[in-house]
C-alpha cells in the first residue's frame, strides 16, 4: 500500500518484533514499540496468552489493538472493559457450534469423543460444540484434556477410544494434532475425525498422512473463511492472482502456499479500510470509533460470501466459514457457508 502512495497520502512504517510465543517476551517487545517507535497501532498480535499480556497495557495507553491472531472469545466479548482491542478470525466458539451443528444434520445418532488442550482454544471449541449439538440426538461421551504443551496423546486416546464413540474431535495445537493421528492409528482406532482450524494448515495435515502412511486423516473435516493457494478452485481467482503478485514482489523465497500469509494478507487488507475509514488524518480514537462498525463484504483473499461484519452489540469481525474435508492430499470445501451470527 505505501508503495501506491499509502492510505491517504501517508506511508505505512511496520515494525516486527519476534517474541518466540513467550507472553513475558511479548509485553517487553510491546513496551519497546510503543515507548521508544512510537507506533500507532498494534496489529496483528499472535496468540491468546502473548495477546492479553499486553491488553492492560495497551489500554491504559490507548493504543489499538487491532486484529488479534485468536479466536479466544474475549477479544471480541470484552470489548466494554477493551474498547482498544478486537479480534479476527471465527472465535473458537463460533467454530465449535458450526462443528456441533454439522453433527447434528449430518451424523444425527453420533457419539463424540473430545481431545482438548486445555487452554482457550480447546475449552472454547468444547463449549460451541456444546451448543450446536444443543437439542440433537449426538452426544459427547468422553472428553480428555492436556496441557497445552503436551506431546505424548497416548494415555487420552486410549481413554478416548475405550468410550466407544463414532467421532474423534481434535481441538490441539498443530503438533498435538498430528500425534493424535498417528496415535489412533496405531491403536486402529477409525473414527470420522473432525480437526480445528488452527490445526487445519495442509502442511500439519501431511505431516500426520505421512506418519506411518496414516489413513485416518482422510476424510476429516475443518472449516475454512479464507481462500487456500494451494487449492485448484482458485487458481485464476482475482483474489489470489493479487496474493501470489503480493508473495513474488514483497516474499520471495517465502512458500506462498502457506495459508498463514493468505491470514496475514485479509488481516493487512482490512487494516487498510480501518485507516482510510478513520480519516485523513486519523487518530487512535477515530480508529476505535471505527471498531464498532465496521462492514466488509469486498476482502479478497476471504471465501465469498463472508463478510467482515460488527456492531454495537458485538466485536466479533468474521463469524462465517465453509466446512471443508480433507481428500487426496488436499481440502475441498461443501456445502454452504455458516454463520454464527445466524445460530
Amino acid at each position: 500500500m505505501s508503495a501506491r502512495g499509502g492510505v491517504n497520502g501517508r506511508a505505512i512504517a511496520y515494525r516486527l518484533l519476534d517474541d518466540a510465543g513467550d507472553p513475558a517476551r511479548t509485553l517487553a517487545a510491546t513496551r519497546q514499540l510503543v515507548e521508544q517507535d512510537a507506533v500507532f497501532a498494534v496489529v496483528g498480535p499472535l496468540g491468546t496468552e502473548q495477546s492479553t499480556a499486553t491488553r492492560d497495557y495497551l489500554h491504559q495507553l490507548r493504543v489499538p489493538q487491532l486484529f488479534v491472531g485468536s479466536g479466544a472469545a474475549t477479544f471480541g466479548a470484552d470489548f466494554a472493559r477493551y474498547p482498544y482491542t478486537i479480534g479476527f478470525q471465527p472465535s473458537y466458539r463460533a467454530e465449535g457450534w458450526i462443528y456441533g451443528r454439522y453433527l447434528a444434520r449430518a451424523r444425527p445418532g453420533a457419539t463424540v469423543a473430545v481431545l482438548l488442550s486445555d487452554d482457550a482454544l480447546g475449552n472454547e471449541l468444547l463449549e460451541g460444540l456444546r451448543q450446536g449439538i444443543a437439542r440433537s440426538r449426538v452426544r459427547i461421551v468422553a472428553v480428555q484434556a492436556h496441557e497445552p504443551g503436551a506431546t505424548d496423546m497416548q494415555p487420552q486416546l486410549a481413554a478416548l477410544q475405550a468410550s466407544g464413540a463414532s467421532v474423534l474431535a481434535l481441538f490441539s495445537a498443530p503438533r498435538a494434532s498430528i500425534q493424535s493421528y498417528a496415535v489412533a492409528n496405531r491403536l486402529g482406532w477409525r473414527p470420522f475425525v473432525v480437526t480445528n482450524a488452527a490445526a487445519s494448515a495442509a502442511t500439519v495435515m501431511t505431516a500426520a498422512s505421512q506418519r506411518r502412511t496414516n489413513t485416518l486423516v482422510e476424510g476429516s473435516i475443518s472449516i475454512a473463511f479464507l481462500k487456500d493457494p494451494l487449492a485448484s478452485r482458485w487458481r485464476t481467482d482475482a483474489g489470489v492472482r493479487l496474493y501470489r503478485s503480493i508473495m513474488s514482489r514483497y516474499a520471495k523465497g517465502a512458500n506462498a502456499s502457506d495459508l498463514a500469509h493468505a491470514y496475514g494478507m485479509a488481516l493487512a487488507y482490512e487494516t487498510v479500510r480501518l485507516l482510510k475509514a478513520a480519516g485523513r488524518t486519523p487518530t487512535r480514537a477515530a480508529v476505535v470509533e471505527q471498531l464498532a462498525r465496521l462492514r466488509d463484504a469486498s476482502n479478497p483473499f476471504l471465501l465469498p460470501g463472508i463478510e467482515i461484519e460488527t456492531g454495537p452489540g458485538e466485536r466479533f469481525p468474521v463469524e462465517q466459514a465453509l466446512l471443508q474435508r480433507w481428500s487426496r492430499g488436499g481440502w475441498t470445501s461443501f456445502g454452504g457457508l455458516w454463520s454464527h451470527r445466524s445460530g
